[in-house]
């Protein structure tokens, strides 16, 4: 099979990941197979070809948002997946389940959580397997393109929102819009919200305000009104001070990103005090993506997604890194 590997973590530019063919991988006895249809291109397998997350497999096969048709399933595999069914592979691919964090729901926090295109091979490549356990059932109505950037953009902005707890109606300020972004920003418009977009690019902006947003500015720029929660999803520290300054008494800052760069001292008058509160996000349990994906199903979401042929992901990463790609790109497989 046609597959893309790291070759040596280095900046996008120098070429980190190889093209070629590889053996198609057998599914172990829990494991299904997936020939893949789609694959999203998300920032962590940016960050995981570019060495900001250490590596976990030597020359892995990235992608985790990943759409096929399951071709095989192993002895052991949870009866709830069969040959033909149309599935997605999503990042988190698995926990212990009897650690103290899974015991309570939060396996999202498993110290012996496990990763898709991180600990695993992923879907820039034409089969991928996954426990059957973590694969997802995916909502009708929506292409394969369409479907590939929920699985993790769509997953993780979910979870960003619940962390951020914008109450009902409320004010929320997104910083960066990229993939995730774009998605999470519907989601928060149809439960009532007013949503504020700061981000650069006049493209990026546009796509805010033709979304719904209530206004889209530059990055840094203050928002027309003080928020009541923000998701910070572009991986630079340096947003951190203006997005919680622009926070009313009590407001939370959710940052959605894996990766982040360092943060500069705050002031804790201008930036904390009346109890603005910061809080990271973590990857997502499997019910976040039931949660999410059942709402795909009953709100149709817009995805805009850029489509690359798959032999063209190091120009789907580059674009990315260079912040030429509104929305959420994808790479078409087959």
């Amino acid at each position: 099979m046609r597959a893309w590997r790291v070759r040596e973590p280095a900046p996008i530019g120098r070429g980190p990941l190889e093209f070629g063919s590889v053996e198609v991988p057998a599914p172990g006895a829990d494991e299904v197979l997936i020939a893949v249809r789609a694959c999203g291109v998300c920032r962590t397998d940016l960050h995981i070809a570019e060495g900001d997350l250490p590596v976990h497999r030597p020359r892995v096969v990235p992608g985790h948002e990943v759409v096929g048709e399951v071709v095989a399933v192993g002895e052991d595999a949870d009866a709830h997946v069969a040959v033909g069914d149309r599935v997605g592979v999503a990042w988190l691919r698995h926990t212990c389940g009897s650690c103290r964090f899974c015991m309570r729901g939060a396996e999202n926090l498993c110290p012996n959580s496990r990763y898709t295109g991180w600990d695993a091979d992923g879907g820039y490549a034409e089969f991928v397997t996954a426990p059957a356990d973590y694969v997802h059932r995916l909502p009708a109505g929506y292409t394969d393109a369409e479907l590939a950037p929920l699985l993790c953009a769509g997953i993780i902005g979910y979870r960003s929102l619940l962390r951020a707890e914008l109450p009902a109606g409320g004010r929320l300020g997104i910083y960066g819009f990229g993939g995730s972004a774009h998605i999470t920003a519907q989601v928060a418009l149809a439960q009532g919200a007013e949503v504020h977009v700061m981000t650069r690019g006049e493209a990026a902006q546009q796509l805010a305000l033709d979304l719904g947003a209530a206004s889209a500015q530059g990055a840094t720029a203050r928002p027309p009104v003080a928020l009541d929660a923000a998701i910070l999803f572009a991986p630079v520290g340096d947003l951190v001070l203006p997005a919680l300054e622009a926070l009313d008494r009590g407001g939370t800052l959710a940052i959605a990103g894996i990766h982040l760069s360092d943060i500069p001292e705050l002031n804790y008058q201008r930036h904390l005090f009346q109890e603005r509160q910061v809080r990271s996000v973590a990857s997502n349990t499997r019910a976040d993506a039931r949660e999410f994906l059942a709402f795909a199903g009953t709100h149709h979401i817009d995805v805009t997604a850029p489509i690359y042929p798959l032999d063209q992901a190091d120009r789907a990463l580059g674009d990315l890194a260079a912040g030429r790609i509104s929305g959420a790109a994808v790479l078409d497989v087959g």
